[in-house]
C-alpha cells in the first residue's frame, strides 16, 4: 500500500465524520459536498480493506473495525494538528465546535448562569451542550467529552474526577413536625422516603450512610420516585417524605431552612462528578479550556 496524500486526506474527511456525527455537517464543517465526503470515505475503505461506517439513509454507525481505526489515528492527527498549530504560533487557539455530552442537574445548576462569559472569552468556538440522562457512547454521538454524576464506564474512556459531593438525608420542617425526626438511619423503616431514579438502571438508587470506616445500608420505605433532581427537592420541601440530596447547589436551601439535615453525625457518603473523554492521547484545546472552565466554577460552588 501506497501512503500519499490522499490516504492523509481520506482519514482527515473520516474523522471528521465521526467527529460531526452526520457526513452532511462533516461536508458543510470541510467545504465539501456530501457525495465528495461520501466517495473519499468509500476510498479509504477500499485501500485499507475494510469497512469503517455503516451508513443507511437515516443513520451512519462505526463498525468495531472502524471505532478502533478511529482510536490508533485520533492522536497521531491530534500530534499532526498541534505540530501545525505550533508551527504558526496558535497551540493555544479555542476555536471550532465543542459538543459536550452534560448531566441535566450539573448543567442548570452550575454552567447556566457562567456560559455567557466563557462564550464572551472565546469567540471562535461553537458549544454545544447537549443534556443526557446517561453517557451513552461518546464516539457514536460524536461528543468530545461528557460532564456525569456517578462513577464513569471503565472500558473506552478517559476521566477527570472534578469533585465529591456529600449526600445529605433531609426533610421539611413540616414532616418532622408531623412523622418525628429519625434519630438513626435505621428508623427510616418507619418513615415514608422519595427516591430518586438511576438513569443507567431504571431503578432507585440505593441509600447507604457512612461514618469513618463504618457503613450502613438501608432499604428504605417508598412511595414515590422521581428522575428529575428539582421535583424530589420540591416534593420534599412540601413535605412528601425524606429524600437523600447533593450537598452540591443545595446551600441556598438549606440555609433558608426550607430542608433540615437530618443525620449530620454520618457526614462521609459522597457522590463524584467525572469529565469523561474518548480514548484519546491528545485533547484539544477547547476541551482542555471548557475542563478548567467547570472546575473553576465548581471550586466556588463547592
Amino acid at each position: 500500500m501506497t501512503y500519499d496524500g490522499r490516504l492523509l486526506t481520506g482519514v482527515s474527511v473520516f474523522m471528521a465524520v465521526v467527529e460531526a456525527g452526520t457526513m452532511t455537517r462533516a461536508a458543510e464543517a470541510l467545504g465539501m459536498t456530501q457525495s465528495g465526503v461520501g466517495r473519499s470515505i468509500q476510498r479509504l475503505e477500499a485501500r485499507i480493506g475494510i469497512r469503517l461506517l455503516d451508513r443507511t439513509t437515516r443513520t451512519l454507525r462505526l463498525t468495531d473495525e472502524g471505532r478502533r481505526f478511529w482510536e490508533r489515528v485520533g492522536p497521531h492527527l491530534d500530534g499532526i494538528e498541534e505540530a501545525a498549530l505550533d508551527a504558526a504560533g496558535a497551540t493555544e487557539k479555542v476555536r471550532g465546535r465543542l459538543r459536550v455530552n452534560v448531566d441535566p442537574f450539573f448543567s442548570r445548576l452550575v454552567l447556566a448562569r457562567e456560559l455567557a462569559g466563557f462564550l464572551d472569552q472565546h469567540p471562535d468556538l461553537r458549544l454545544e451542550l447537549i443534556m443526557r440522562d446517561h453517557i451513552g457512547d461518546l464516539v457514536a454521538d460524536a461528543f468530545d467529552m461528557a460532564l456525569r454524576f456517578g462513577e464513569p464506564p471503565v472500558a473506552g474512556f478517559t476521566n477527570r474526577k472534578m469533585l465529591e459531593t456529600r449526600i445529605l438525608t433531609v426533610a421539611s420542617p413540616g414532616y418532622l413536625e408531623k412523622h418525628g425526626k429519625p434519630e438513626h438511619p435505621r428508623d427510616l423503616i418507619n418513615h415514608t422516603c422519595i427516591d430518586y431514579q438511576d438513569p443507567t438502571t431504571g431503578r432507585a438508587f440505593e441509600w447507604e450512610f457512612r461514618r469513618g470506616s463504618e457503613i450502613f445500608p438501608i432499604r428504605q420505605s417508598a412511595r414515590l420516585m422521581v428522575s428529575d433532581v428539582e421535583t424530589m427537592i420540591g416534593a420534599c420541601r412540601e413535605g412528601a417524605g425524606i429524600a437523600q440530596i447533593m450537598e452540591l447547589g443545595s446551600q441556598h436551601i438549606m440555609e433558608s431552612g426550607k430542608l433540615v439535615e437530618i443525620f449530620p453525625d454520618w457526614p462521609d457518603e459522597t457522590f463524584p462528578l467525572y469529565a469523561i473523554f474518548p480514548s484519546r492521547r491528545h485533547r484539544a484545546a477547547k476541551v482542555r479550556v471548557f475542563t478548567d472552565f467547570c472546575s473553576g466554577l465548581l471550586g466556588r460552588a463547592d
